[in-house]
C-alpha cells in the first residue's frame, strides 16, 4: 500500500523474483463467495489489471492533498475491461483530514458508485535508509480517521472502508466501524505467494477484508499486495454503490437462519445462579449451552455463595462486540464461533436477526462479570483477539495481563 517501497522490502523481492518466476505460485480466484485481488499503486505497471488472474483490482488514485497517480485511467480501464471488480483508494498524509477528503473526492468523481472508496491508514509516509524517514502526524488518532470518512460520504453518499494494519486496528473506533468496512494488513511471513484460501489470521478483527502478502506472484507478475474479500461480487458492489441511487447492485440474499436462537437469559446473574444451585440448569454440558455467554460469570457467583474457589464479590456489566457480516453466515453460526451468545443478545441493522447482509455491522450487547478489583474476567475463545474482547482498551488490557507484542492469547486463557 505504500507509495515508497522501504529498501530492505526492496531486495527480498529482487531475491525471490528469480525462484517465483521458475515455479506456479498462483492459484485462481475463488470462483465463489470470497474474492481474491490485489492493490496497486501509480509505480506499478498500467497492465497489471489486465495481465493477471484476480476478481477485483484495487488502485491508488491520490495521497495528502498534491500526489495523484498518473497511471490511475488507464489501470482502471484495464481492470474494467477485462470484468474485474474496482476500489480506489487515499493514502493519508495526516494532514487536514477534510481537505484530504476533497482531494480525494475530486479525483475519483467519476468512480463513485462504480468502486469501493477507501482509506489507507498507515504510519509510515517514506522510508528511508534505516527505516521510516516521514511519520504520519495523527498516528494515533482516531478521530482524523472519522473526520476523513465522513467528509467522504457527505460527498458522495457512500461509506468508505478503512485500511489499517491489525496493531492499529484500536484506531478506528466504534463509530467508523459502524459505518465503515475494515481492511486489514497482517503478514505471516515474506515468503513468496500465490492467492490464499485462508490467509494466516484472516478476518480475525472482524474485517471485511485481509492483506496478507506483499510479496505475492500470480501469473509471473509480482511482487503484488494480495488480499482476499470476505464476500461475493454484489456485496462489493453494494459497498461500492452505498446510499446512492442509480448504481447496480443486485440483491443480496440473506443467509437463512436454521438454528433456533439461544435462550434469552435474565440479565440478574444472581437468579441465573441461584437457579444453578437450585438444579433448573442441570450439570455439565447441558448447563454450559443453557447459561451460554453468562456461564463463567454466574458460575464465578455460585463458587462464591457456595463457598468455593471465587470469593470475590461480582457484578454484571454490559459488554458490546461489533462484527463484520461474512458471505455465509448466520447470526447463531457467528454466536457459535465467537463465543458471544445467546444468538438474541446480538442486534442488527434489520430488526430481526434472521436478516442480515453481507458488509453490515452487527452488534452483540452480552454481560461480563466485574470482581472486586474492577477488572472484568474473560476466558478467551477461538477466533477472539484483544482488540475484539476490548475494543479500545487493548492495549490497557495486554499490559494488565503481561501480555507483550505480537499480543497472542489462546483459547481458554483468562484475562482481567
Amino acid at each position: 500500500m505504500r507509495k515508497h517501497k522501504p529498501p530492505w522490502l526492496k531486495r527480498i523481492r529482487l531475491a525471490v523474483t528469480g525462484v517465483v518466476m521458475a515455479i506456479t505460485m498462483a492459484v485462481a480466484p475463488a470462483a465463489m463467495a470470497d474474492l481474491n485481488g490485489v492493490d496497486i499503486s501509480g509505480y506499478q505497471s498500467s497492465d497489471i489489471p489486465s495481465a493477471i488472474s484476480a476478481d477485483f483490482i484495487i488502485v491508488k488514485a491520490t495521497q495528502g492533498l498534491y500526489w495523484s497517480n498518473n497511471n490511475y485511467a488507464t489501470q482502471l480501464a484495464n481492470a474494467d475491461r477485462t470484468g474485474k471488480e474496482t476500489s480506489v483508494y487515499h493514502f493519508a498524509n495526516g494532514g487536514n483530514a477534510t481537505a484530504e477528503a476533497d482531494t480525494f473526492v475530486n479525483a475519483v468523481s467519476g468512480r463513485v458508485g462504480r468502486s469501493i472508496l477507501a482509506l489507507d491508514w498507515e504510519q509510515c509516509l517514506a522510508y528511508g535508509r534505516y527505516g521510516c524517514a516521514t511519520v504520519n502526524p495523527n498516528w494515533g488518532n482516531p478521530a482524523w480517521i472519522q473526520t476523513w470518512v465522513t467528509r467522504v460520504h457527505d460527498r458522495t453518499q457512500v461509506w468508505p472502508i478503512v485500511y489499517v494494519q491489525r496493531s492499529a486496528v484500536w484506531q478506528v473506533n466504534t463509530w467508523v466501524r459502524q459505518r465503515c468496512m475494515l481492511w486489514v494488513a497482517q503478514y505471516a511471513n515474506t515468503a513468496p505467494t500465490g492467492y490464499q484460501s485462508s490467509p494466516w489470521n484472516g478476518g480475525v478483527s472482524g474485517e471485511g477484508m485481509t492483506q496478507y502478502s506483499s510479496t505475492g506472484y500470480i501469473d509471473g507478475r509480482g511482487p503484488l499486495d494480495l488480499n482476499r474479500f470476505y464476500g461475493d461480487r454484489t456485496a462489493w458492489k453494494k459497498i461500492a454503490c452505498g446510499e446512492r441511487r442509480g448504481c447496480s447492485t443486485g440483491t443480496v440474499t440473506p443467509a437463512p437462519q436454521v438454528n433456533k436462537p439461544a435462550e434469552q437469559t435474565p440479565t440478574d446473574l444472581n437468579v441465573l445462579a441461584d437457579k444453578v444451585i437450585h438444579g433448573d440448569y442441570g450439570n455439565g454440558q447441558e448447563r454450559i449451552n443453557r447459561l451460554g455467554g453468562n456461564y463463567n460469570a454466574v458460575m464465578a457467583i455460585v463458587n462464591s455463595k457456595l463457598g468455593g474457589s471465587s470469593s470475590a464479590q461480582t457484578t454484571a456489566r454490559t459488554t458490546t462486540r461489533t462484527y463484520v457480516v461474512r458471505s455465509g453466515d448466520t447470526v447463531s453460526a457467528i454466536a457459535e464461533r465467537t463465543g458471544l451468545k445467546p444468538a438474541s443478545a446480538w442486534r442488527v441493522p434489520s430488526g430481526n436477526i434472521n436478516r442480515i447482509y453481507v458488509g453490515q455491522v452487527i452488534t452483540y450487547y452480552g454481560t461480563t462479570t466485574t470482581a472486586a478489583s474492577g477488572y472484568s474476567t474473560h476466558v478467551v475463545r477461538a477466533g477472539e483477539s484483544l482488540w475484539s474482547i476490548y475494543g479500545s482498551g487493548w492495549a490497557s488490557a495486554a499490559a494488565r495481563n503481561g501480555l507483550r507484542s505480537p499480543y497472542v492469547i489462546y483459547p481458554g486463557q483468562r484475562l482481567r
